[in-house]
């Protein structure tokens, strides 16, 4: 999360950044995995969306994320409309096409390579506007 929240300081009067919590990755009523015993991330699967969003506010304090933070509905649509899972980074031009998506994380997560599309797609700070 770090470079992530530096990339939105160095970018947030010129782009919208936004993470968007999706169904939860391991829950205790599912899959569960032993990182998240040892770390003591015991969720349950969400099963309203007020439930949703309680996991994801938590998540957000506790990750230190400085974005806004949207939920999807406990139908997951977002998550398969645009393959959420396990965790992706995207950057929508203004068109609203894909400019870029990352492979799954959190392995998957290159933060160089999303600033890299942020060049790409904003002109700089110094560089005047047409």
């Amino acid at each position: 999360m770090p470079a992530l929240n530096e990339l939105h300081r160095q970018y947030k009067d010129r782009a919208a950044f936004y993470i968007v919590y999706i169904q939860e990755a391991h829950p205790v009523d599912a899959w569960q995995v032993s990182a998240n015993v040892k770390d003591d991330v015991l969720l349950a699967s969400a099963r309203t969306r007020d439930e949703r969003a309680q996991v994801a506010g938590t998540c957000v304090r506790d990750l230190g994320i400085e974005f806004t933070a949207l939920v999807d509905d406990t139908d997951d649509r977002v998550e398969r409309d645009y393959t959420g899972w396990p965790d992706r980074l995207y950057v929508i031009d203004y068109d609203g096409r894909i400019a870029y998506k990352s492979a799954a994380g959190p392995f998957g997560f290159e933060p160089e390579e999303v600033g890299a599309a942020l060049k790409r797609l904003i002109p700089s700070a110094d560089t005047p506007e047409p």
